[in-house]
């Protein structure tokens, strides 16, 4: 028997995903890949697949799914509750879902996006050479639908390594994000950085793979015309006309028209993509990267 996921329900999404399509910007295509990319490894880590494997990425639970062939699992991310065929099963650890079994995944009472990882990964066919759905571009496998099947690849030769992953789940309150300042910091009110790393901005509802449009003091423009489009990256900090930041995530557009006042630290990233909407961010300074200058 060929070992796979029947999807039965979603929840608000879900997606398959791995650590994206890179080197392919030119094209006008972006990375994409898993939003918060440390819990997305780690699932992988713990049931012995390759970091970038596909997995699932759920977003505030709802999925069930039912094995075909005896599958080890593992969620990580979001610490949504488990069940299989009704027996609880613990977040961050490694579970058997047997065949025939189902995989009901709760709400996450912290968080916003799990990672279901499965042994052997999802072997989905690959477009320009990734897995990943990007929603934005519509690139890859479609969001995932009830009646779809996922089929699982053969398991890694290697041992899973870990039982019990020693990660703690996202946090409940306020979010710390390191941030330098970004490219266009000076087409804004020389008070603007002062009010970034100062201030909180609370996560609207306004929140999806692309970005999150955030609420609290405006960062005024410092009248300086209208900026020509240009690249934008993961963790850019954009800020339109009404001076409310707007964070890109995983699936943001490839250039942008609104000047960028501070770009999120990539190790921060996944983070911000565990934010949920009411959950309040604050900003960091930190100095940007040394790109070598300092060397002989």
């Amino acid at each position: 028997m060929k070992r796979g996921l029947d999807v039965l329900a979603t929840g608000p999404l879900a997606t398959v995903q791995d650590l994206g399509r890179s080197g392919h910007a030119a094209l006008g295509v972006g990375v994409s890949g898993a939003a918060d990319p440390v819990s997305f490894r780690l699932a992988n880590r713990a049931v012995g697949n390759p970091g970038g494997a596909a997995a699932i990425e759920v977003t505030f639970g709802g999925l069930r799914v039912r094995g075909r062939g005896g599958i080890f699992a593992a969620v990580t991310g979001a610490p949504a509750p488990l069940l299989v065929d009704g027996r609880p099963e613990a977040p961050y650890s490694v579970f058997h879902i047997p065949d025939g079994a189902e995989l009901r995944m709760g709400v996450p009472p912290t968080g916003l996006r799990s990672y279901l990882a499965v042994r052997g990964g999802l072997a989905v066919p690959p477009v320009l050479g990734s897995r990943a759905t990007d929603t934005l571009a519509g690139l890859g496998p479609d969001p995932l639908k009830p009646g779809d099947l996922l089929p699982v690849g053969p398991p890694p030769r290697e041992a899973p390594l870990l039982g019990v992953l020693p990660a703690p789940p996202p946090a409940a309150g306020d979010i710390e994000l390191r941030a330098m300042p970004g490219p266009r910091a000076d087409w804004f009110a020389p008070s603007a950085l002062d009010v970034l790393f100062t201030a909180a901005y609370t996560v609207t509802s306004d929140i999806d793979r692309v970005g999150m449009r955030l609420d609290g003091p405006g960062l005024p423009h410092a009248g300086r015309g209208e900026l020509p489009s240009e690249g934008t990256v993961t963790g850019a900090l954009q800020v339109p006309p009404s001076g409310l930041p707007v964070l890109f995530l995983a699936d943001h557009p490839l250039t942008g028209g609104y000047p960028v006042i501070a770009v999120v630290a990539s190790a921060d990233i996944g983070r911000a993509a565990q934010a949920r909407p009411g959950q309040r961010l604050r900003f960091r300074p930190c100095p940007a990267p040394n790109l070598g200058k300092d060397r002989p």
